[in-house]
């Protein structure tokens, strides 16, 4: 206990310390939300990364998904790492970087009322991000509860004030770059705590090849495959189709989620976009690879993993249950692995949302000629009133079992990423996108998905999310072909100044 407890207050002491270090950084909007968009390659990286994987990723649906699909789950994380971060860098980043630079925007809503020319654009995307990432920002904190009680029988609630009040303090502090130096930091020592659990949980499996025949001989119980042999070892599982669900929602969903793209908002250059690109690649495959690879092997804990009344597996308790036996040692690396994940996810929805509520709905709306300094006070608060509504959401579902609340990463994630991955996508590349086309998908993608919530009639809200983003996909140049199109000189122009500088080695960050 006494080197669990060293290890955790080694890492509250630097994080705090950061925090500190880097307030001077977080004296305007500018640097307190976007770090005076000079932030470097390994930076920007580990705080895309660390903002991807939380303990969502590493106790939820790493447990969930590898007992439902055996080793066909890595597929998932690899799709995290080619399609979630490489692509999306490739993708999106220069382009997203060039334009809301020359757009001077700060937030996503920011860029959609600018792109668009369009102020309701801008207060409906404001809206939509506070609605479901304070959800989501809850739902970070279920992972937590059973590692903890594992590892030092504290009590949950315990566990997310301290975790509420140190992120807090933190962001508040530093801004920015008080998120992206720990996250850096986080980064690191999710690194090397997933390759040390997943070597320990091997081994007392008997090894890799050992615990492949193990798997391999486990009976499959998912409906119309009971006469499958081998059913976790196969390429694809034994449920291809919503295998494919999760893989498109956690992947492809990254490309629409306002805490991810911002991280380009703030990069320094293009240069560094193109080694970031590599760093976060690398990083999503050990963290979500491993952690799905690990996950993979969940069934082989089928014996002491926690049951509902019913007889269901419960899915947070699958990877808990595979540490548990593991030396004390890992158990703390555990334990700060999951907290690291955690935090930097955490700091980074809050920072979101915060700004986004400030810049984009208060801001000329409610709070007329607010100056720079009132705007960062302000953002400031509400972090901790995000901060304060999210950890009271997840004592309230911890201690009264509303299952609703712990599934909505899916929702909010399908909510999110349905609405603003196609109009952001195409506004960057496509002169034609109309505001009417982006309207239907913000009320499509957040239709469908809340809708599905009461009337179930897609089964899956990890479906339903996938399908609102591809819909997008769809629905946006079709509705931008047969509705009135934007000022084509204002957009030309847009474009031209926007890339004028597309290839060039630096863009200047004055």
């Amino acid at each position: 206990m006494f080197l669990k407890l060293l290890m955790m207050s080694a890492f509250f002491a630097v994080t705090i310390y950061i925090g500190f270090r880097t307030r001077k950084s977080a004296r305007d909007v500018d640097g307190f939300v976007l770090g005076g968009r000079k932030v470097g390659p390994w930076l920007s990286a580990f705080a895309y990364g660390t903002s991807y994987f939380s303990a969502v990723v590493f106790i939820g649906y790493a447990g969930q998904f590898g007992w439902k699909y055996g080793m066909a789950a890595i597929w998932i994380g690899l799709g995290n790492a080619f399609i979630g971060s490489l692509l999306a860098w490739y993708v999106l980043g220069a382009r997203t970087r060039a334009m809301t630079h020359h757009l001077r925007a700060q937030t996503m809503p920011e860029f959609f009322g600018a792109r668009f020319s369009s102020h309701g654009l801008r207060v409906a995307a404001a809206m939509i991000i506070f609605i479901f990432l304070i959800p989501y920002t809850a739902s970070v904190y279920n992972g937590l509860s059973r590692l903890f009680d594992m590892a030092f029988g504290v009590p949950y609630e315990w566990c997310i004030v301290g975790m509420a009040v140190l992120t807090c303090v933190y962001v508040v502090m530093g801004g920015y770059m008080a998120t992206a130096v720990n996250d850096m930091v986080q980064g690191v020592i999710m690194l090397f705590g997933i390759v040390a659990v997943i070597v320990a949980v091997l081994s007392g499996y008997g090894g890799f090849t050992q615990a492949m025949i193990s798997l391999s001989q486990v009976a499959c119980d998912t409906p119309g495959t009971a006469e499958m042999q081998g059913a976790f070892i196969s390429l694809f599982g034994p449920d291809i189709f919503n295998l494919l669900g999760v893989f498109v929602l956690t992947s492809l969903g990254a490309w629409g989620l306002p805490q991810m793209v911002q991280k380009f908002y703030a990069i320094q250059s293009v240069d560094a976009i193109k080694r970031g690109a590599i760093i976060s690649t690398l990083f999503a495959l050990a963290v979500a690879g491993g952690s799905y690879f690990l996950g993979g092997f969940g069934r082989l804990a089928e014996k002491i993993v926690e049951r509902t009344p019913a007889g269901m597996p419960v899915y947070d308790s699958v990877i808990p249950s595979m540490l548990a036996h593991m030396p004390d040692l890992l158990i703390g690396l555990t334990v700060v692995l999951v907290l690291s994940a955690s935090m930097s996810t955490l700091s980074s929805l809050v920072l979101t949302s915060s700004s986004t509520l400030t810049l984009d709905f208060l801001k000329d709306n409610f709070i007329k000629d607010m100056r720079v300094r009132q705007q960062v006070m302000v953002i400031r608060a509400l972090i901790a009133v995000f901060v304060l509504i999210s950890t009271l959401i997840a004592l309230i579902q911890y201690n009264s079992s509303v299952l609703f609340i712990a599934q909505l990463m899916s929702i909010s994630w399908g909510a999110l990423a349905g609405a603003f991955l196609a109009p952001f996508l195409y506004g960057l590349y496509w002169r034609r996108v109309t505001t009417a086309s982006v309207w239907v998908c913000f009320v499509f993608a957040v239709g469908l998905v809340c809708s599905n919530m009461f009337w179930h009639y897609i089964h899956s809200p990890i479906n339903a999310g996938a399908l609102a983003m591809l819909a997008g996909l769809v629905i946006v140049p079709l509705v931008s072909l047969v509705t009135p199109g934007p000022d084509a000189e204002r957009v030309r122009k847009l474009f031209e100044e926007s890339y004028l500088n597309f290839h060039d080695e630096k863009i200047d960050a004055d």
